[in-house]
């Protein structure tokens, strides 16, 4: 506002025919009190006068407003000349005959700005008032109602409006410059009696307007709220303030900065007190666009093919009896008697269907369920007649448990002489499982996988129970399964074995699994022909991945591949969140600690082993482990030396490192005592287990420590008579000591750990040998030694807690 237009208390009160005090009064109640009547009112404090006038002199009705407009002035009143013997207004106040009229005005215009009935005839109100006017009281020293004679040039200030409207609206005031001067220079049109059609017009805009404005006021905010909000992007979209939020959840108790996440409760109620209308936002993720996960109409379903897994102890008769079923015999030829080939495969019984899974035991059914891929609909429980209930075979019993799935017990090996079915029977009531014959609901088949005896009254179980379970699936909608089986193919790439649950898998689909994404190039059967779809309870062996997907994942075919990879890129960046987000090292001597402290509700561990049956069942001994306070997560479970990245992911994950019969490379144990990760090796499962559940329960025994002497690599190898094999060693590092304890690595795995025998300096016997000399070694009661192999030395202390 330029110093020469100022707007003053004293002149605002003069406008709106209002004392200084009732002005004062305006602002000490809403704003600030004024200091003087000679104060310059800024835009904020001239609002608060504007809506509180306006408010408390509301017209009736629009019709009011338009009453009179719309009456055509009569030409002799529109010519009227002001009462004669009056001397000229001040600024803004009309001849005294005028302001006598015009205290007969209707209450509607009270309070209201001179300025707002410029445009309003004067000859109109003259010829319409006149009755009222014989019988008018006096005219009073300040008028209740005042009109400003707009045809009486040089009497109003405009150019303190506007400039006060270029503040308010610059853009407004810039195209109204030229209307400012057609304004001032029509007023004399008027007086000779000028088209007033323009004018009104712009009067009926006006109040429109006005209207309008009135109208928003009233009307509340719509205000859309997700399920979590943040408190700043909430007063943002309330167009309020974020003190003003604040202070509303202080108010409820709730103590929040501006950055921080609230839930939809919390912020509806704060934005229903400040006047707004509450509306849920429901946010729509990738995921639910792209994956249809819509329940199936009962119409639209068919019977499906079953889909069983059979589980057992260790030489049962598992794969034998999966062998005779598909009538193969590959169960000679399998190295150790364990299945090798995790799959799925299709076999017919009596016109019908069933999927049988090929897994190598409970192990990977576990991990399914686990991830909460329940694919199995029957379990077929191996026990052997002559044998009886193993700790497998609990195990399994309380896997399919936990799946809810039903059991069908094949008592095997019924061939064998010593077998007897009935003590089987007795021992399985023990978990629960009641023979139909003894009163019970649990279907036991006496079979034998080498005759084929039982084997077809089996199968017809198998389909009895499923009938009895509806299997039902819809074969018109996009496909969804789980991941069988899973790896990399040096011709073919990635390469998955698929179950597909729900829907029809076509060649040519896009299909996502966990974080891998691609296009189904080719698509075999168990016996390798090709198929062009699969349908619900089918497996099929796919390429065309990105990557490999881990087992137990579920799939999806879809139908935006951009919006798949889109997805992919989403939950990879998840997972990196997860697991760089902070926490804390974790050890076992202070794992009791944390535990009675609340900190621990997890105790992660990285297995790395010598073999994969090895790190499978160290892994299970060690999720045994779990309890109400703390559950232990086997995050990485892996064959090979301890390698750097593994110390880099119990870093990141606050993870212990389990080896077994493993070594750690040099710099993986370098980084591990950088990044404080506790490493713990063993050679044998017993002391792995014990070590960590005595930790958990807060009773840890002295323990010994390893105190590394050096290494030695074995550079040739030297048999002598009477003493055997002499090992011809150059020291890397530290000494070689008599008597110490070694052990022999090979390829990062350990060969042997025992006592170095006898120690030779060319032809002496020595006590120990500093680095960068060669020597002879010899072992107790060990000659396998081979050149490239490494002799680690050491000695055990015993530390005290």
């Amino acid at each position: 506002m330029s110093i020469e237009n100022k707007y003053r208390v004293h002149e605002v009160a003069k406008d709106f025919g209002k004392s200084t005090k009732a002005v004062t009064d305006i602002l000490t109640e809403y704003a600030s009190t004024p200091k003087n009547h000679m104060q310059v009112l800024t835009d904020g404090e001239l609002s608060i006068i504007f809506d509180y006038l306006t408010q408390q002199n509301q017209v009736e009705s629009i019709e009011v407003i338009f009453a009179d407009t719309y009456h055509e002035p009569k030409p002799a009143k529109a010519e009227q000349a002001p009462a004669s013997g009056k001397a000229p207004a001040k600024a803004g106040k009309p001849a005294g005959g005028q302001s006598a009229q015009n205290n007969q005005k209707p209450a509607q215009n009270n309070g209201q700005p001179k300025h707002q009935n410029q445009n309003q005839p004067q000859g109109q109100n003259q010829g319409q008032r006149k009755p009222q006017q014989q019988s008018a009281a006096p005219a009073t020293k300040v008028p209740q109602k005042k009109l400003v004679d707009t045809r009486k040039g040089g009497d109003v200030n405009l150019a303190k409006y506007d400039e006060r409207l270029e503040q308010l609206a610059p853009e407004k005031a810039n195209r109204m410059k030229a209307g400012k001067q057609k304004f001032q220079g029509r007023q004399n049109n008027q007086r000779r009696g000028g088209n007033f059609g323009s004018k009104r017009r712009q009067e009926e805009q006006e109040k429109m307007r006005r209207l309008q404005l009135e109208i928003a006021k009233k009307t509340p905010l719509t205000v859309k709220i997700p399920d979590e909000i943040g408190v700043g992007e909430l007063a943002q979209r309330m167009k309020k303030s974020g003190a003003e939020v604040v202070k509303h959840l202080m108010k409820l108790g709730v103590m929040a900065s501006l950055s921080e996440i609230i839930d939809y409760d919390t912020a509806a109620l704060v934005a229903m007190e400040l006047g707004c209308k509450v509306e849920k936002e429901v946010i729509v993720t990738i995921e639910e666009r792209l994956i249809d996960v819509s329940e199936d109409k009962e119409e639209d379903l068919v019977s499906r093919a079953p889909v069983v897994v059979v589980m057992g102890h260790v030489d049962h008769g598992k794969t034998s009896l999966l062998d005779y079923v598909r009538s193969s015999h590959v169960a000679a030829g399998e190295a150790g008697g364990i299945t090798q080939h995790i799959g799925a495969y299709q076999v017919e019984v009596n016109d019908q269907l069933i999927t049988f899974l090929d897994t190598p035991g409970h192990e990977a059914f576990t991990a399914m369920r686990a991830r909460g891929a329940m694919i199995t609909d029957v379990a077929i429980l191996v026990v052997a007649a002559d044998d009886g209930i193993m700790p497998q075979t609990v195990e399994s019993i309380n896997h399919a448990k936990a799946a809810n799935i039903p059991i069908i017990v094949a008592i095997n090996k019924m061939d064998k002489p010593d077998a007897n079915p009935e003590r089987i029977k007795q021992q399985l009531t023990e978990y629960e499982l009641v023979a139909e014959d003894w009163g019970g609901e649990t279907i036991i088949c006496p079979i034998s996988a080498k005759t084929g005896d039982g084997i077809d009254n089996l199968l017809e179980m198998v389909l009895l129970t499923a009938e009895m379970r509806e299997l039902k699936a819809n074969p018109n909608r996009s496909a969804h399964g789980a991941v069988i089986e899973a790896r990399l193919d040096k011709g073919r790439g990635p390469v998955a074995t698929m179950l597909v649950q729900n829907g029809t898998l076509h060649q040519g689909d896009v299909i996502i699994a966990g974080t891998a994404v691609g296009r189904v190039r080719a698509m075999t059967d168990a016996k390798g022909r090709k198929l062009q779809n699969a349908g619900p309870s089918v497996p099929v062996e796919i390429i065309g991945m990105s990557e490999v997907p881990s087992a137990g994942d579920d799939f999806h075919a879809v139908a935006d591949e951009r919006m798949a990879r889109e997805l992919v890129e989403q939950r990879k960046t998840e997972q990196k969140n997860a697991m760089s987000a902070p926490v804390h090292k974790v050890s076992l001597e202070d794992l009791f600690s944390q535990i009675k402290e609340g900190e621990m509700k997890d105790l992660n561990i990285i297995v790395k082993a010598d073999v994969q049956g090895s790190a499978e069942a160290v892994r299970a001994s060690l999720e045994k482990l779990s309890n109400e306070e703390v559950r232990v997560r086997v995050i990485h479970c892996a064959v090979g030396a301890v390698s750097e990245s593994d110390v880099m992911l119990a870093a990141t994950s606050g993870a212990i490192i389990v080896g077994f019969n493993v070594r750690p490379a040099a710099n993986a144990k370098d980084s591990a005592f950088r990044s404080n990760v506790d490493m713990r090796l063993y050679r044998v499962i017993y002391d792995c287990i014990n070590e960590i559940e005595a930790a958990m329960k807060g009773m840890l025994a002295p323990k010994f420590k390893e105190v590394e002497l050096g290494r030695a690599e074995v550079r040739n190898v030297f048999k002598i008579t009477n003493v055997g094999m002499v090992a011809g060693t150059y020291v890397l590092e530290g000494k070689m000591q008599r008597n110490a304890q070694m052990r022999l690595v090979r390829d990062g795995i350990v060969i042997h750990d025992g006592v170095i025998a006898s120690l030779q300096r060319f032809k002496d016997s020595v006590k120990e040998v500093a680095a960068g000399y060669e020597c002879g070694i010899t072992f107790e009661k060990y000659q396998d030694i081979k050149e490239g192999d490494i002799i680690e030395a050491y000695l055990m202390e015993e530390i005290e807690r």
